[in-house]
C-alpha cells in the first residue's frame, strides 16, 4: 500500500481536467488523482454529488488535498462541505494553477500538513511578473 496523499481538483468548466492533463504532461501519470468540473447546468446538489464520487474513488485511508479554482465559487463551496466533515484528513487550496499542482505531485509522500505548508510557501513564487532586464544585467543577451 503506498502513503500518496490523494489529489482532487474541482474548477468551473473544464480547467481541473486541463489542469490534470498538462502537469502529466511534465510529471507523468499520477496515482490517486481526480477531478469534478462544474457545468453550466449544475446546482449544489449535483455539484456535491459529483464531489463526493469523486472522493469515493480516492483511499478513504489515506489523507486528501483539495484544490479549488477560486476561492469562494461553487467548487470552493463543495469543496469546504467535505473538509468540514473530516478536517483532519482532508485539506482545501483555492487558486490552483500549474506550479503548485507540480509541486504537490512531487511531494505527495509528506504529511498533509507538510504538504499544505509547502504549498503555501511557494504559492507565492508561482506567479511573477516578467520585467526586460536593463542594459548592466547579464540576462539579457539570453533574451535576444
Amino acid at each position: 500500500m503506498n502513503n500518496l496523499i490523494s489529489i482532487l481538483v474541482v474548477s468551473h468548466g473544464d480547467l481541473a481536467n486541463s489542469l490534470i492533463h498538462t502537469a502529466e504532461m511534465i510529471a507523468g501519470k499520477q496515482e490517486q488523482v481526480q477531478t469534478v468540473t462544474l457545468a453550466p447546468n449544475d446546482g449544489v446538489d449535483s455539484l456535491s454529488a459529483k464531489v463526493d464520487a469523486a472522493m469515493a474513488k480516492l483511499p478513504a485511508d489515506q489523507p486528501t488535498l483539495i484544490f479549488a479554482d477560486l476561492w469562494g465559487g461553487s467548487p470552493f463551496n463543495a469543496a469546504a462541505q467535505i473538509v468540514g466533515k473530516n478536517p483532519t484528513h482532508t485539506a482545501l487550496i483555492a487558486g490552483v494553477n500549474l506550479p503548485i499542482l507540480l509541486e504537490a505531485y512531487m511531494a505527495r509522500n509528506s504529511t498533509l500538513t507538510e504538504l499544505v505548508n509547502k504549498i503555501t510557501e511557494i504559492s507565492t513564487d508561482s506567479i511573477r511578473r516578467f520585467t526586460m532586464p536593463t542594459q548592466d544585467d547579464d540576462l539579457g543577451d539570453d533574451l535576444l
